[in-house]
């Protein structure tokens, strides 16, 4: 039996037309963020830290669900952001943080499946720590060395993995990211290339390696 509707024919007819409304208002929002872009919960979860963020662990299966999750670049867009700017501070002095003492941090380690990570650059002089946006390995030596590794989300461990001696790591230039623009009016982000060697590659391929879901537990000997 179908529900009786007050009004007949023509508010029928009402319902209609507002169904149709609310879908194409449907469509607008949903088209409003593009790939790349940050999600409202990333945008509450990075403005919701105080001065650190929670760095999450393999002790509990929430936190597991998105450290074994594949990261995603980017857009243009998000990388101008205030919001970018906010989660490279976050992720540094969370990274530096007294209770931490880390030499690297992925974003997923913070609860963001994004291809982000704050390295220190034990290759520079002063150690300082970067970020690097969309960045991946492009390339790794076939000259590999075994040494120990731990994990801020992997609570009291360590094991001894092999890693490669020297590594290509690609990225967002974010020096230059504001000043690109290309004809079609499009903004493109622009990409460098770094030759890493040393404890330096060590770190960036066990950070690359959280963008992809992988634990350096996964590569213990």
């Amino acid at each position: 039996m179908l529900p009786f509707f007050f009004g007949g024919t023509e508010f029928l007819e009402d319902m209609k037309r507002l169904f149709a409304i609310a879908a194409v208002a449907a469509i607008i929002v949903s088209c409003s963020r593009q790939e790349g872009d940050f999600s409202r919960e990333e945008v509450a979860l990075i403005h919701g830290a105080d001065s650190i963020m929670r760095v999450l662990t393999t002790l509990t299966e929430p936190d597991m669900a998105v450290l074994r999750s594949k990261s995603t670049d980017l857009s243009y867009k998000a990388l101008v952001s205030d919001d970018f700017a906010r989660l490279s501070d976050l992720m540094t002095a969370t990274v530096t943080h007294p209770s931490q003492d880390g030499v690297g941090i992925a974003a997923p380690q913070v609860g963001l499946n994004r291809r982000v990570v704050a390295v220190q650059r034990y290759d520079k002089e002063g150690a300082p720590f970067e970020i690097y946006a969309n960045v991946r390995i492009i390339w790794a030596s076939d000259s590999l060395a075994l040494g120990s590794e731990g994990c801020l989300s992997v609570p009291e461990m360590s094991g001894k993995v092999l890693r490669s001696s020297s590594v290509v790591i690609e990225y967002a230039d974010l020096e230059t990211l504001k000043k690109v623009e290309s004809e079609s009016g499009r903004r493109d982000i622009p990409i460098v290339r770094d030759t890493v060697q040393g404890f330096t590659a060590v770190i960036f391929q066990h950070e690359t390696d959280h963008l992809d879901g992988i634990l350096y537990i996964d590569r213990m000997q």
